[in-house]
């Protein structure tokens, strides 16, 4: 597809995803709006919880911790946009603005999957070396480990930025652009350039899929080694008790990845419109929203940190 005269590497998109939706916009407006504020809320109750609780300054919940400050910041750069464009009959962005919620989203989104993938680590340490957990995963190793995803994140997404900022777009008269979904994401932006774009696809499937299969493999092998050491346990009450350990993290992990690898590393052809903002709107709404609910609900550790917190709260009142 060649670029017209008129193509521009700075448009102003028009995010047009709930366009084509046959109900109000006051009804996905106070729904996201609802999932918004639950999700800042329950986030900044684990995290005051986490850091308040001395029986929870542990790396597990150290890293949980990590989860939730990016959790936010996931839905902090694609929900408040969205629900202004939900109550706007014009809901553009230009592109300056456009590519960096591309740049924090990406950079969240991944720093999210490299974290959960850390979590894995400490489980595996946790189950299968007990007696060494505390003195492997130590503070400064998550610190160190935490610091490592932010960095690679942030690499990678600048490549993918740097990729994407050469592209042209050709608008219509008034120069904007239609783009079929609700946010500024790395296939919708993709699909609506004019320009040749097998480099980008070329980055997401080689570069991008090789920073998937290192955190999936790290996954897959630590669950590997914790299934055949609960196999070994001697009591069942010790084999529910492994197991509901690592419960939560699973549960997240099939939501998390799954979502992402179905959107970003299917061949284009197979990739529909629905079915990205589908799974768009479960990673980066749905999934901010469940982790500190997943995480906590069956937790006896967290609920009773959060009756302490509360029956504090209720002292100093």
């Amino acid at each position: 597809m060649g670029c017209a005269p008129n193509a521009s590497h700075s448009p102003v998109f028009l995010l047009l995803g709930f366009s084509r939706a046959r109900v109000p916009p006051a009804l996905p407006f106070l729904l996201f709006l609802a999932i918004y504020l639950t999700t800042i809320m329950g986030n900044v109750t684990l995290v005051l919880i986490i850091s308040r609780d001395s029986r929870l300054h542990s790396p597990m919940y150290y890293l949980l911790r990590g989860l939730s400050v990016i959790d936010m910041g996931l839905s902090t750069v694609i929900l408040p946009q969205l629900l202004a464009h939900l109550v706007s009959n014009y809901p553009a962005i230009p592109a300056a603005r456009c590519f960096a919620q591309f740049f924090f989203f990406y950079v969240f989104g991944v720093t999210d999957t490299l974290v959960i993938a850390v979590m894995a680590l400490d489980r595996y340490v946790a189950i299968c070396d007990p007696l060494h957990y505390h003195s492997v995963m130590n503070r400064q190793l998550c610190a160190c480990l935490l610091a490592l995803c932010w960095v690679v994140s942030i690499v990678h997404t600048m490549l993918h930025v740097g990729l994407l900022l050469p592209l042209y777009w050709a608008g219509d008269a008034e120069g904007n652009v239609n783009l079929p979904h609700f946010f500024c994401d790395h296939r919708p932006l993709l699909r609506a350039s004019c320009s040749d774009i097998h480099s980008n696809e070329l980055a997401i499937f080689l570069e991008g899929g090789f920073l998937m299969l290192g955190p999936c493999s790290l996954i897959v092998l630590s669950y590997i080694h914790i299934g055949a050491t609960i196999l070994h346990l001697p009591s069942a009450a010790g084999r529910r008790r492994a197991v509901s350990t690592c419960g939560s993290h699973l549960t997240m992990v099939g939501f998390f990845y799954g979502t992402i690898i179905w959107v970003y590393f299917q061949p284009p052809f197979q990739n529909s419109q629905d079915q990205d903002m589908v799974a768009a709107v479960m990673y980066t709404t749905i999934t901010p929203l469940a982790n500190p609910f997943v995480y906590s609900l069956r937790n006896k550790d967290v609920k009773s940190a959060f009756h302490g917190l509360l029956g504090r709260g209720r002292v100093d009142s």
